[in-house]
């Protein structure tokens, strides 16, 4: 079976590669085993409240995305009423929560030195992130969590790494760095201040089980808050052992909550808590439920239907078709920044695009998790999905559109190959056709239509109809042409010049939506800044007042 390969060819090139390391655990801190995972040696997640790990008196058993084996237990906190309103299991998180001051952990005025305390614990965690054994360690862990190839798994722990480096010593108290002007008499100042909002909440999706949660959590902290976080059940034991390496580095385990179990619970956990803030990374409409039930304080990066145009200039061929093949395919389509849709312009076609494309998309395989089990859309969603799109005049199966053979991936993921329909620009604008044709689906799932430079307009149509304002590349060296599309569209990442992508959320430059005022953003000073503490302005009026001054009413 290919998912044996798979977890057969993952194990062999972590034992030869850690195998000093994996006689010793890894580290001390470390608590879980990638190459042990299995039916028959499952891992344990545990709960963490007030610095304590704790299990449920329930579990919920989750299976192994390749095969099917129940690798994994993870809590499943129970939500029981008992007299008095207390709710068993999740009272703990909801008395943490409660028991935060608005004012924070720290600000500008209050226990300053916890900003220097977190550049020097953030230090030593990016030291131990460069260490090979270990950063081999945290790729295994998310390649045994959300199957990816080695490459994208890898790549994640070095996007964390680098994002530690920089928010490394005097970098924290950085954050929070405000500004002051002059008053209007001697003794009056004003003085603006990032300020903490305390209690807050994180929820964070499957498809990047490390660097999502990470650099939103360490945000969180650096600006003075104590966050509850929920890591999606399917991946939470990459969040837990990260957790267990920062308390190695120096953190109290008392500066975070983690949360394990299933949505609703947590949800009755914040609906009890309160909490100032909440940072949610994951579907529109669970989204949209929350910043309803929470009076819009939220942040959201939510969902993602990335368009890229193909500009009028054809050159560097291969190098376009092989990112437009990443874009849409790599970590099996499942990247919130994924290729949603390629509006490819007539000469692309003519030069031949859709063969290469075609071409690119087979050589992707299973047994090197190059694509791999969908873990939120099943087989016969996507396939259904395939079907509806077929059925509008003109479209067409470029290639794919069949499901996986020879596996044993469970039935509740999915399994498809690589799959791309070209719909007719003209018929997607249809009203009856728009909302189908730009339906996100979560896995290796791409539409792609054609267009002329009389058709630009409609494109711009196309861009100007979507809801999901994510991210969107303009492949171009045609600097007019550039100009023109970026004048004219919204998306809050957007990529342009002939190498430009969809996909990438790297720690040098902002990563999320625009165009809605609970647009969250990762990755960058200006994305703690704005999701993770709030302005204050405080003016100082020492005086003296001056002698003789008439005080009147008015």
């Amino acid at each position: 079976m290919l998912q044996h390969a798979a977890l057969a060819g993952l194990r062999r090139e972590a034992g030869a590669r850690l195998l000093p390391a994996l006689a010793r655990g890894v580290a001390s801190w470390a608590k879980f085993n990638p190459t042990e995972m299995s039916g028959t040696k499952p891992a344990q997640v545990s709960n963490l409240v007030y610095g304590e790990w704790q299990q449920s008196e329930k579990e919920m058993v989750i299976p192994d995305p390749l095969n099917g084996e129940p690798f994994l237990h993870v809590p499943d906190t129970q939500l029981y009423e008992v007299p008095d309103t207390q709710l068993y299991e999740v009272e703990p998180f909801v008395a943490s929560m409660r028991s935060i001051p608005k004012s924070g952990m720290h600000n500008p005025f209050k226990n300053p030195e916890r900003y220097v305390m977190w550049g020097d614990i953030t230090a030593r965690a990016a030291a131990e992130l460069r260490r090979p054994e270990i950063e081999e360690h945290f790729a295994r862990l998310i390649q045994r969590a959300c199957p990816k190839s080695y490459a994208q798994a890898a790549g994640e722990v070095r996007v964390t790494r680098k994002f530690l480096e920089n928010f490394s010593g005097d970098q924290v108290r950085f954050l929070a760095r405000g500004f002051s002007n002059p008053g209007d008499h001697t003794g009056q100042a004003s003085h603006g201040y990032r300020w903490p909002y305390g209690p807050v909440a994180l929820i964070t999706p499957f498809n990047f089980p490390l660097e999502i949660p990470v650099l939103q959590m360490m945000g969180a902290l650096y600006m003075g808050n104590k966050p509850l976080v929920h890591s999606d059940h399917k991946v939470c034991f990459v969040l837990e052992e990260f957790v267990r390496l920062l308390h190695h580095c120096g953190m109290s385990l008392t500066e975070v909550d983690i949360c394990n179990g299933r949505g609703a619970t947590v949800n009755e956990i914040m609906a009890q808590g309160q909490p100032r803030s909440t940072l949610f990374t994951g579907s529109k409409r669970v989204a949209e439920k929350l910043a309803k039930d929470f009076h819009g304080r939220i942040f959201l990066e939510d969902a993602g239907f990335d368009w890229k145009i193909l500009g009028p200039d054809v050159h560097e061929f291969d190098y376009v078709a092989w990112q437009c093949d990443q874009d849409a395919y790599a970590c099996t389509g499942q990247k919130c920044s994924a290729q949603s849709i390629v509006f490819m312009h007539d000469n692309w076609a003519e030069a031949g695009l859709e063969k290469a494309l075609a071409q690119r998309a087979a050589s992707r395989k299973l047994d090197n998790l190059t694509v791999g089990p969908v873990l939120s859309v099943t087989t016969d969603t996507m396939m259904k999905h395939t079907q509806r799109l077929l059925q509008i005049p003109g479209a067409r199966l470029m290639f794919g559109g069949q499901p996986l053979q020879g596996h044993s991936i469970p039935e509740r993921y999915g399994a498809i190959e690589p799959t791309a329909v070209f719909v007719p620009l003209n018929e997607l604008l249809k009203p009856d056709n728009f909302h189908v044709a730009t339906t996100e689906i979560f896995g290796p799932f791409q539409v792609v239509t054609q267009y002329g430079d009389h058709d630009v307009p409609h494109v711009l149509e196309a861009c100007e109809r979507m809801e999901a304002h994510l991210t969107a590349a303009v492949v171009s060296n045609d600097v007019r042409f550039v100009q023109h599309i970026l004048g004219s569209t919204v998306n809050g990442t957007t990529y342009a010049g002939i190498r430009a992508r969809t996909t990438g959320a790297p720690q040098n430059h902002w990563f999320g939506p625009a165009g809605d005022p609970r647009a969250a953003g990762i990755g960058t000073p200006e994305a703690i800044r704005l999701v993770w503490s709030t302005h204050r302005e405080v003016i100082l009026d020492y005086g003296p007042v001056p002698h003789g001054l008439q005080l009147t009413q008015s």
